[in-house]
């Protein structure tokens, strides 16, 4: 047998080994792929379709909706953040932070001010009672972790994943294809 054959055959193995380690069809069957289970879109899309069903009844007390929600979480962690920088946290642009940050201002849960150093950067500062929506917030997290039915570890790793995930695809158009 060729040294050349040999490496095909190595190499095929692997391949074989890696496809069928996903939990999918063997390399050989392609089509397979295309099963909707075997789609990692499908699977992070309808898991976030049940995320935000448990949020829902979680925050309807707290007047919140699940994109209010996430926008109070990093003034939270940090209050004076600029629109943009919001916006790049969260990956949302200025259309779509623009209604939730008004609606938001209207509860009187934060003020939109313009930046005395720089007119064109608008500052997000919670009120007293943005403020005092966290204490409410705070066992939000707790009951989510319930619902998911996992050990705080395996939610901190699967996070780590997604994260890591998420920088992956978002470098995705940036490399040569």
């Amino acid at each position: 047998m060729s040294t050349k054959s040999a490496g095909l055959r190595q190499s095929h193995r692997q391949s074989k080994h890696q496809s069928t380690a996903l939990g999918a069809a063997p390399h050989a069957d392609s089509a397979a792929w295309l099963a909707l289970d075997h789609q990692l879109c499908f699977a992070l899309y309808s898991a976030s379709l049940a995320m935000t069903k448990v949020y829902k009844p979680l925050l309807a007390p707290l007047g919140l909706t699940y994109p209010q929600y996430l926008v109070l979480l990093v003034l939270w962690e940090g209050d004076g953040v600029t629109v943009s920088q919001l916006g790049a946290r969260l990956s949302l642009d200025s259309g779509t932070l623009t209604p939730l940050l008004k609606r938001l201002e209207q509860q009187g849960l934060l003020l939109r001010q313009r930046d005395s150093a720089d007119e064109r950067r608008v500052l997000l500062r919670l009120t007293a009672d943005g403020l005092a929506l966290k204490a409410r917030a705070v066992t939000v997290p707790q009951t989510v972790a319930c619902a998911a039915a996992c050990p705080l570890d395996d939610i901190r790793q699967l996070t780590e994943q997604l994260s890591t995930l998420r920088g992956r695809l978002a470098a995705f158009p940036d490399q040569a294809v």
